[in-house]
């Protein structure tokens, strides 16, 4: 090959690296230096006895859990089954589709759930899934992630991203790489009125994610996953309407959060902070590392944890699994006797005895 032919294609190629286009548009971002596993999240190995109970058909994705007024328990998988968890072997019981996301049970008994592909959704039984809300103001809801249900009827959901769809972009996990990696602050939380009406209470995240509300509903919780930070969102009193910062430069990447009810909050994260976070004030490499394609690509690590903390965001309890066998973990709840802990594209789920949490 001649020296004249390597010089060319040696411009091709850096030409590619500059200005091939590419759906990424990253913002700067300074951030903290990582905390790691230390102080109140140093490293344990709690997660070691959970058993991993599989989904039937080789179906992944038990990203949530719901516990209906009942007693009933419920999870989703990736192709949108849903499955009552009963004993040993999670049942089918109905064809929901989308990807279903967040799981929480109304006072009215309904499941309420939100769907990445498809927004809020309300389901009652085998055939009954209905839409609520799909779009706010004209504007589609692109990437509905999580919510809880206040008792009396208010549903508050996040919305991940208003540029990426999951549905078109290769998936959850993809879309919430691809978004942190931009860093731009599309995320919001919105809130559905028994009338039927939806408002916007919250934007300006990046990739805002779990999200949870006090037991007197008089403040929620949100997860902004892309800043590895928590916010907590004052619904009534003096200070309604306003947001602070309750937890701040956390080791991981926060996901979902579910209240236990007694004012206590379990937190799981998805991965721990990537080194790859040293990149993001340069947003133009950043754009050329993404043309070169998902091999060198930041991805989420697998290294289970889930932590339990109170309103104040003082940390009660850190569970890990730092050999990462669970997978991505999405969620933790306590359910009567047993502690089960969900997983983003895993084939199971984990459950413990409450009895051997430390």
């Amino acid at each position: 090959m001649s020296m004249r032919i390597v010089i060319g294609l040696a411009l091709v190629g850096l030409a590619y690296l500059i200005f091939w286009p590419v759906d990424v548009d990253p913002v700067a971002w300074e951030p903290p230096e990582a905390p790691g596993f230390t102080g109140a999240f140093a490293e344990n190995n709690a997660l070691d006895s959970l058993e991993l109970v599989s989904l039937p058909d080789g179906e992944e994705g038990p990203e949530d859990i719901a516990i209906m007024p009942d007693g009933t328990i419920y999870t989703t998988s990736i192709s949108g089954t849903l499955y009552r968890i009963d004993g040993d072997s999670p049942v089918k019981i109905d064809d929901l589709g989308g990807r279903p996301l967040g799981l929480q049970a109304g006072p009215d008994g309904a499941l309420y759930i939100a769907d990445s592909y498809r927004g809020l959704m309300r389901w009652t039984g085998p055939g009954t899934l209905v839409s609520l809300v799909s779009e706010i103001g004209g504007s589609p809801v692109v990437y509905a992630n999580q919510l809880d249900v206040a008792p009396d009827g208010t549903v508050y959901f996040s919305n991940s991203s208003d540029r990426f769809d999951p549905e078109t972009m290769g998936g959850t996990k993809a879309t919430s790489v691809l978004t942190i990696w931009e860093q731009s602050d599309t995320g919001y939380v919105a809130r559905y009125s028994p009338d039927g009406t939806t408002k916007k209470v919250a934007e300006g995240f990046v990739y805002t994610n779990g999200v949870a509300l006090s037991p007197q509903t008089d403040f929620l919780l949100i997860a902004e996953t892309g800043r590895a930070r928590v916010h907590k969102l004052w619904l009534t009193g003096p200070s309604a309407g306003q947001r602070e910062v309750l937890m701040e430069n956390l080791p991981g990447y926060p996901d979902n959060l579910t209240a236990q009810g007694d004012g206590t909050y379990w937190m799981a994260f998805a991965s721990p902070r990537v080194p790859s976070e040293a990149l993001m004030p340069y947003p133009f490499l950043r754009k050329v590392i993404w043309r070169l394609g998902p091999l060198v690509r930041p991805a989420p690590i697998h290294r289970g944890m889930i932590v339990q903390f109170d309103g104040d965001g003082s940390i009660l309890q850190t569970l890990q699994d730092p050999g990462g066998r669970l997978g991505i973990t999405t969620a933790g709840q306590v359910v009567g006797d047993l502690f089960y802990v969900m997983t983003l594209d895993s084939p199971w789920y984990g459950r413990m005895p409450v009895a051997d949490l430390p």
